[in-house]
């Protein structure tokens, strides 16, 4: 007898459902989110388990290596694409397990990609810089603004982030509440540089020798970061069949719902990888500034349809750039980006 069962993870409990290949309802139990207790409760149906799925919560690493660990098969449930019809009266943890394991038992699962627990590692490792990074970026904003309100002095955060002088308190020496505001400030910052740097050389050491790495620092305007980036958080190229799958996935094409040549609404436009939506946004302003083909591809979107729609069609091209150059394993090709 072939059995299903789904999984309704939570931060604390995970409800485990069990239905045979007639979608009968065998077993529901609600279990404390212990690797061990889980592992144990499922070993009587390990003969007879097709699949167990989990769907794609925040904190889903660890119950899925471990079920793959023991050898189980595992299935990761998109979120988005198996929504529950919105008309039900009434839906609980034990309905959403077994709905789970009825779509498995259907071969109608909508499925997530499971990362590798190896290289997952370090990607988020990488999303901790990007994060590092933004909390520094707000500290810079925050004293560029104390500066230019008190001493009406523009300073340039390429300055207020140089380790080596600290221009801050110069610019606000005199003033003792003032300088100490800004000395704080210029030490956290100087705290986070060195954090970002710290994980840069770390991944760097471990990634940069790679094939695809080096092939994508000829795309414009992608340095070191943002070829990791990329190259992360893109995972196996294969797992997206046309070019337009993929800059869907970069959040990187419109989202519109049309019936009989209407405007009806819009999907979700944050449905996507917002790290690799960040990425080519990164690279996008970085090729418009210094390269001339991007520029010109650039100016004339600008020309045409305003700063927006240039940014993101140039980012658009890059992404579209990147997916041949991963795919085919092959280099930056200006003639084919603008043709």
């Amino acid at each position: 007898m072939k059995l299903y069962c789904g999984m309704d993870l939570h931060s604390s409990t995970t409800h485990v459902a069990i239905m045979d290949e007639t979608r009968k309802r065998l077993i529901d139990r609600k279990l404390r989110n212990d690797r061990k207790l889980i592992l144990n409760f499922l070993e009587p149906y390990r003969a007879n388990l097709e699949g167990i799925v989990v769907e794609s919560t925040y904190n889903w690493y660890w119950l899925v290596d471990a079920l793959q660990e023991a050898g189980y098969r595992v299935h990761l449930a998109h979120p988005v694409a198996n929504q529950q019809y919105r008309g039900l009266k009434h839906l609980d943890d034990r309905h959403d397990a077994f709905w789970l394991a009825e779509l498995l038992s259907l071969g109608i699962l909508r499925e997530g990609y499971i990362y590798p627990k190896p290289l997952r590692s370090v990607r988020d490792l990488l999303r901790k810089r990007l994060q590092l990074v933004r909390y520094r970026t707000a500290l810079i904003l925050s004293v560029k603004n104390i500066v230019l309100r008190n001493q009406g002095v523009i300073v340039e955060a390429s300055q207020i982030k140089r380790l080596t002088q600290d221009v801050v308190g110069l610019v606000l020496k005199g003033d003792e509440a003032l300088e100490l505001s800004g000395r704080t400030s210029k030490e956290v910052i100087d705290c986070l540089t060195r954090q970002i740097q710290q994980i840069e050389r770390w991944v760097l050491q471990r990634i940069r020798l790679e094939e695809p790495f080096l092939k994508l620092l000829t795309l414009p305007g992608v340095g070191e970061i943002l070829a990791l980036t990329i190259l992360l958080e893109t995972g196996p190229i294969e797992r997206f069949p046309k070019v337009g799958h993929y800059a869907s996935y970069c959040r990187l094409v419109s989202s519109q719902w049309t019936s009989n040549q209407k405007i009806k609404g819009q999907g979700n436009v944050r449905n996507g990888n917002r790290y690799l939506a960040w990425a080519y946004s990164e690279g996008s302003e970085h090729a418009r500034r210094y390269d001339g083909a991007c520029r010109d591809f650039y100016n004339r979107k600008l020309n045409q349809s305003g700063i927006n729609v240039a940014h993101k069609a140039l980012a658009h091209k890059l992404a579209r750039a990147a997916y041949f150059i991963l795919r085919d394993h092959g280099l930056y090709q200006e003639d084919k980006m603008f043709s």
